[in-house]
């Protein structure tokens, strides 16, 4: 009790805010549907306007591939004939928020050609497009590179590319679920996988163009197949393959504006 009591005053006499974080959303998966009131489907293959998502994906989104059961959001790519389906949801116009931490207990699905996301918009996209409205991608994990778990943000200063990356390797890491975690401020961005921290993102100078993170985003999870990022190539004996989301927590401190 006396070394609790002696951190707890040197913390005040060297200033450091004492806050807490305040659970401000958060969606379970319980029961056995979609909470509509907190998510929106995103269906179909882009096109006209974004076909291939803009990365050159195969896969045609349908909500006839987003399942709710067992306490998990369950998304399920499968290959029917020559064409490949799978699930896509987002929280726009539902739930947006600026600055705060993300949390999202998740396994993910193995097989090479496979792309689940766990990844955040501004909600400024349709009046700025994209990358003008900054990207948050929580975690992001390909098949085709087994145990390795990918941390980036695109932004307008590096043209869309993802120059601002972190890979961190981890062994087996399909086999179970993981947490993926995101804490957001005016001025940093930092990922933790399992709670430990893997990459910090705070460029020297912060404007528009280098760090487009001061404004409301909203959350998106999916599983793609192929791609730029997740293929070109498919292995078509994994099919079906199933992303599960056990949750999404959303925390702000209690102090932050």
């Amino acid at each position: 009790m006396k070394n609790r009591i002696s951190i707890f005053g040197l913390f005040l006499l060297i200033g450091f805010p004492l806050t807490a974080q305040e659970l401000i959303w958060e969606e379970n998966f319980d029961g056995n549907s979609l909470n509509m009131e907190n998510w929106s489907y995103e269906t179909g293959d882009g096109c006209p306007d974004l076909c291939g998502w803009g990365n050159n994906e195969r896969q045609i989104y349908s909500k006839d591939y987003v399942a709710v059961k067992g306490g998990n959001l369950v998304i399920t790519a499968n290959k029917i004939g020559d064409a490949y389906y799978s699930g896509k949801v987002n929280t726009k116009d539902k739930f947006e928020f600026q600055y705060g931490t993300v949390e999202v207990r998740a396994k993910l699905p193995d097989g090479h050609g496979l792309w689940p996301a766990i990844w955040m918009l501004g909600a400024n996209i349709n009046e700025v497009g994209w990358p003008a409205s900054g990207e948050i991608d929580i975690m992001e994990f390909v098949g085709r590179q087994p145990d390795t778990i990918h941390n980036a943000l695109h932004t307008p200063a590096s043209h869309g590319n993802t120059e601002n990356i972190k890979t961190t390797p981890i062994e087996n890491v399909t086999s179970d679920f993981h947490v993926f975690k995101m804490n957001w401020t005016k001025d940093a961005i930092t990922f933790y996988i399992d709670d430990k921290k893997t990459y910090v993102f705070s460029p020297s100078e912060k404007n528009g163009k280098t760090y487009p993170y001061r404004h409301p985003f909203y959350l998106l999870l999916n599983l793609a197949v192929g791609g730029n990022f997740g293929g070109p190539e498919v292995d078509d004996s994994i099919f079906p393959k199933q992303f599960l989301i056990d949750y999404v927590k959303v925390y702000k401190y209690q102090d932050s504006k």
